[in-house]
């Protein structure tokens, strides 16, 4: 069995396709994921890539569109490991965030692994201040 970071850099590139059109691999993701009512690329889709990642590796899933959703499942961690989920505060709002795939953390910074990071799939790195909780999954 692939492992999340595995299954999730394996999309590595994906990105959303400005305009009218769509990539039909982000709304795959939605589809696969039981998202049905996505259509289209432009919807906020890190914790739907999340989930996509999480039943490709029949793992504990959020069945939530939202990012905080992924604040209870699994178990709480404070020492993340690579491909670790890490959930993030984003916005004004209680319900925004952002989730990804922990990789590692530098100089106040945590380089994470996600869909919808500039509109794509890929690494980016988030401010550590902006941490709302790393949690592990694992098979139940």
């Amino acid at each position: 069995m692939k492992t999340l970071i595995e299954i999730a850099l394996a999309q590595y590139g994906i990105k959303e396709i400005a305009g009218a059109a769509n990539n039909r691999t982000i709304l795959d993701y939605a589809k696969e994921s039981g998202f049905e009512w996505v259509n289209n690329d432009e919807t906020p889709w890190c914790s739907i890539f999340a989930n996509w990642v999480a039943l490709k590796a029949d793992l504990p899933r959020s069945l939530n569109a939202t990012a905080r959703s992924w604040l209870g499942v699994g178990r709480e961690v404070h020492n993340p490991e690579l491909g670790d989920i890490v959930v993030f505060r984003r916005g004004t709002s209680a319900w925004e965030g952002h989730v990804a795939f922990y990789i590692n953390e530098e100089d106040g910074f945590i380089n994470v692994l996600g869909g919808n990071q500039s509109d794509q799939v890929r690494i980016a790195a988030y401010n550590k201040a902006n941490l709302l909780g790393y949690r592990r999954l694992t098979s139940v």
